[in-house]
Parts: structure tokens; sequence; C-alpha cells
């Protein structure tokens, strides 16, 4: 796995004197053997490709990649934000890989998959945010392949939106994906460049262009919101014609970031999931180490196959 670039780990939180919180016994984290690892990442790099499985640290890497399944992070390693949560590395990306929706569909034939999710880093330096390479990526994939589902997990196009999403339109996903991340009492320290509403505007705005395709968003708990600031983020949610939501514990990547504020229960969980059917959700999965690219298919299939 290759060295990450780029983090300034002296503009993140320095929390070595704040209290950390003990894990619970429901994070359990499974473990796979370093063959397998080696065998999938071995075909990530001979394609020039970066997951965000690897660069976020996620903690479900080993499940996924045992089961053959990656979400792909596009337009390089490196992001031009530096959220305090978050494990990817910061720093001035470079020029676009103009062959890297080729290097994409290669490496899905060689996986043999049949569900992909494609995310980026964060490019403010590019005028649409890079919504227009999210597109061609999508094209080069269905050029290349058959029968291939992709989702797109985008970031919030600061200042662009109207632009990304015509951008968009030229090669659309099966199902669209922008992440809220937590409530907007903690964008500031949480999400600093982010603006909560629009993050909403942003889900609305593509689902009232493109009204057919699911639309999708994702929230961590664990960064000091309330069990009713979640609840009224989920409303916020449903009132932006987001049909789709996964909720999932935060878990601090290194002393360097945000630490834990809590952890919540799996029955607490449980009754997120509960709540969010009961407002309209079409799918919720809700759980301690549930991420956003957490068995999509699976989210996927509940929606468009009912």
């Amino acid at each position: 796995m290759q060295k990450k670039r780029g983090i300034d780990k002296t503009s993140l939180v320095a929390t070595d004197r704040q209290p950390v919180l003990a894990k619970p016994a429901w994070i359990r984290v499974k473990g796979m053997s370093s063959l397998e690892v080696d065998r999938l990442t071995g075909v990530l790099r001979d394609h020039r490709l970066h997951t965000v499985c690897e660069e976020a640290s996620c903690p479900n890497l080993g499940e996924c990649f045992k089961l053959g399944t990656a979400t792909f992070m596009v337009m390089g390693d490196l992001c031009t934000r530096r959220c305090p949560f978050c494990d990817v590395a910061h720093g001035r990306p470079g020029a676009l890989d103009e062959d890297e929706p080729q290097h994409l569909a290669d490496a899905i034939l060689a996986m043999n998959l049949r569900y992909v999710v494609i995310t980026s880093v964060t490019r403010d330096d590019l005028e649409d945010g890079g919504a227009a390479h999210f597109a061609r990526c999508i094209e080069g994939i269905r050029t290349a392949t058959k029968g291939v589902q992709v989702e797109i997990l985008v970031p919030d196009f600061r200042g662009n939106a109207a632009l990304a999403v015509k951008n968009l339109g030229n090669c659309l996903p099966d199902v669209f994906n922008h992440n809220l991340e937590t409530v907007p009492r903690l964008y500031a320290k949480s999400r600093p460049g982010a603006r909560y509403h629009e993050s909403l505007r942003l889900l609305h705005r593509f689902k009232q262009s493109f009204p057919g395709i699911p639309t999708k968003s994702g929230l961590m708990v664990g960064l000091g919101e309330t069990d009713d600031e979640i609840l009224a983020v989920m409303q916020d949610l449903r009132a932006h014609d987001c049909e789709m939501l996964t909720i999932g514990q935060y878990l601090r990547p290194s002393r360097h970031h945000l630490p834990v504020q809590r952890y919540v229960s799996p029955e607490q969980f449980d009754l997120f999931r509960v709540a969010g059917l009961e407002m309209g959700f079409s799918t919720v999965t809700s759980g301690p180490l549930v991420r956003s690219s957490y068995h999509a298919d699976l989210q996927a299939q509940a929606v468009l196959y009912p």
C-alpha cells in the first residue's frame, strides 16, 4: 500500500489532551489475509487506480476486498480540502488523467464487478469540481462493459452545482450520492469549506433535473451531535427528495483527527433505520460499521428493482 502524501498534521486537530473513549464491544472490524489484499491492490495499481477503501482507512476494507468489490476514487489521491475527520491526503492535485476512464473499465473487467461506486477527492481547483470527469468515467465503463451499474459519490461542487449537474447529464449514473456527513451545527468544525444547505440543494437540484435516478446521502454519528439533530437532518433530506440513506459510526483515523465524542449503540442505529423508513426513505442502512458504499449494490437493488 502506498505511503500517503500531503497530510499536514499540524493543521488538523490537536487532541492529545482530550480523553479517548474506549471502543465498545460492538465495534469489530473483520480481518483478512494479506494475500487477498495484495491480489486486489495489485489489480488496482496495475491500472493506476486508487480506492477510497485504502485512502480513507475504511474499516470494511477487509470484508469488501474479500468479496472482490471496491469503491474507486478518481481524480487523484490528494484533496483540496482538509476535513479533520477524513484520512484522505491533502495537497495540490495534479492534472486529470485523461486515460482514467479506460483504466477504470479495464479494472472492472479484471475484477469481474457488476456494481461499482465511483467517488473522488474534492477538486475545488476545477471549474465544475470534476463533474465532467465523472461523466467520462461512467461513459468509459458503459462502453467497455455490459450490465455494470454505476453509483457516483460526489463532492459538493462548491459554488458550481448548476454547471456540475449539467455536465453530469452527459452520462448519468444509476445512483447519485452526496454525503451530508453531519448535522449543520458541526459543519464549521467537521466540514470546513462546505455548506449544509448547499449540499441539500445539490441533492435536490440533481433529483429535479433527473427525477428517474435515485438520490442517496450518508451521515456519521459520534462527532458531538444529538439523536434529535440526526432525526432533523433526516427530515431535511426527505424534504429535498433524497431516497436512500446510510448512517454509521465515526471512527477516528488517528490522534491528529477529531476525537470520537460518543459511540452509538446498535439499538439506536436500529431506531434511526425505523425512523427513516417511517419518514419515507426507500432504504436506510444503519449500523456501527456502515459506510456510504457498504453493500451499495444491495441498497441499490432495493430501489431500482423493488
